[in-house]
């Protein structure tokens, strides 16, 4: 009997969920989601190791008849493009788990709920195979991280749970309008392979590709759907930051690499010049913006805007190393910026303020936590021997052969990356030492040394040796490069 692998990884956090409504006792409860946690994660490790890079079909599959009266099925799977994130969600479950064990102090119990059952649902997206089951996760996610921002967020958490959830909710709307057309027009199936299958007419293809457009845009962020962000970022509990910031932004480029690339490949190469453009302002305003903040949450936020616009770039430049760059660096944004976003709750814990003038003198205070932060700040400006180098280095090359203009935009999106970034950690670590605050501050424990270690692993491990994580997703693009050219006519 195969063990159904995926329906263990999705749903071990919502049994875990479940269960923990029965549980009494903060401590109990903490280290209770830490096991459902690191469990969930162990599942992950054993998908990795039976993942076969050498071919671009779907693996692990699970097929189920739910609503046979529409052709809807509980279908599961994942491929080189989906595996990644599976991943780097499970690994940030407990990482996020370890992050709130001091700093949510109250409502313990509906905390963890909250958190477990955004992770069963955010790798639901990842791995469903079928249209509405699609949906479904990708709808239901809005809700648990709407309660950690409303019930666990800042003084401004109210304004900034309703900005997201409406903006998020507008662009979930216009998805499914698209979901609905495209079940029609595409065989009334909800299968995602069958409709990658399919070649739609052109006119078809461009409505879709515009309704899909503005329901991924708003997820990513790009520019002008982009303000419900720093917002949601300032006010939420450091978990919830990392969440977002890590998982929930990429749902948008994913939507773009699954849906609008395979199914909509007429459309995506006609209009690939437009999003470029849209990528390239991303990826400036992005980085102006971020230059101008004094508040330590607001500069990662705006960096993410940035940041995420070098992932669309790298993914409409329709050519190999720009798509396989893009990926790699969606990745690679999720494990540096929710970093940083813990490295920001960490201190904050201590000091109670995230005004960047606050600080100063931080190396002498907190020398381990300053290296760690030294090096993800490294790691957001792309340093070579860090991740997001190799990531920005295939985005670029790509770019580049796409279009010199759009090329020549990001590398000045990189050089803005390079001033806010050292300028905010020369303020920080290097600076004069403010009023007290080397007295405030104590360095990082072992528990949080235990929840940012892996990040930094990783930032090292992809750096210097970026070969299996590029292994894993190479045949999917190459098959989605074939299905976008062979259908999309580019040359």
């Amino acid at each position: 009997m195969t063990v159904p692998l995926l329906s263990l990884i999705v749903f071990t956090p919502a049994v875990g969920a479940a269960a923990l409504m029965f549980v009494r006792g903060d401590d109990v409860v903490r280290w209770m989601a830490l096991g459902v946690t690191v469990l969930d994660f162990a599942f992950c490790i054993a998908m990795l190791g039976g993942f076969d890079t050498s071919t671009h079909e779907m693996q692990f599959t699970e097929t189920r008849q739910w609503v046979p009266a529409l052709g809807i099925t509980y279908a599961l799977g994942i491929d080189g493009i989906s595996a990644p994130f599976v991943f780097l969600t499970a690994l940030l479950g407990w990482i996020c788990v370890l992050a709130s064990w001091v700093a949510i102090d109250r409502k313990v119990k509906e905390f963890m709920v909250s958190l477990l059952a955004m992770q069963a649902l955010m790798l639901g997206v990842f791995c469903a195979l079928d249209l509405f089951l699609f949906y479904v996760f990708w709808e239901a996610m809005l809700i648990p991280m709407y309660v950690i921002i409303g019930v666990w967020g800042g003084d401004g958490r109210i304004y900034a749970a309703f900005k997201f959830f409406l903006y998020t909710l507008a662009g979930s709307l216009m998805f499914l309008i698209g979901v609905i057309v495209l079940y029609f027009q595409g065989g009334e199936t909800f299968d995602i392979r069958a409709l990658m299958a399919q070649d739609l007419p052109f006119q078809i293809q461009s409505w879709l590709f515009f309704a899909f457009l503005i329901a991924f845009a708003v997820k990513v962020p790009m520019v002008p759907v982009h303000t419900w962000l720093p917002d949601a970022h300032v006010q939420a509990p450091t978990a919830g930051s990392i969440i977002l910031a890590a998982v929930l932004l990429k749902m948008g480029a994913y939507g773009f690499l699954r849906f609008s690339l395979p199914m909509l490949p007429q459309a995506s190469v006609h209009y690939s010049t437009l999003m470029l453009v849209l990528s390239a302002v991303a990826i400036v305003y992005g980085g102006l913006l971020a230059l101008a903040q004094d508040d330590l949450k607001k500069l990662v936020a705006y960096s993410s805007i940035s940041h995420m616009g070098l992932v669309t770039l790298g993914i409409f430049t329709l050519n190999l190393r720009g798509l396989e760059g893009g990926i790699l660096q969606m990745f690679n944004h999720g494990v540096t910026t929710g970093a940083l976003f813990l490295a920001v709750g960490l201190i904050y814990e201590r000091t109670h303020t995230r005004s960047i003038a606050d600080y100063g003198g931080l190396m002498k205070a907190a020398p381990v936590y300053t290296a760690f932060l030294a090096l993800f700040a490294l790691s957001s400006m792309a340093l070579p021997g860090t991740n997001s180098f190799v990531g920005e280095l295939l985005v670029l090359s790509g770019a580049f052969a796409a279009n010199l203009a759009v090329g020549a935009a990001a590398v000045v999106g990189a050089l803005l990356g390079a001033a806010y970034l050292l300028g905010m950690y020369r303020k920080v670590a290097l600076g004069p030492a403010s009023i007290g605050m080397r007295y405030k501050v104590r360095d990082v424990n072992a528990r949080e040394i235990a929840a940012i270690l892996p990040l930094a692993v990783l930032v090292v491990w992809i750096g210097l040796y970026p070969k299996p994580f590029l292994e894993i997703i190479d045949a999917s693009v190459k098959h989605l490069l074939a299905q976008v050219h062979g259908k999309g006519g580019a040359q």
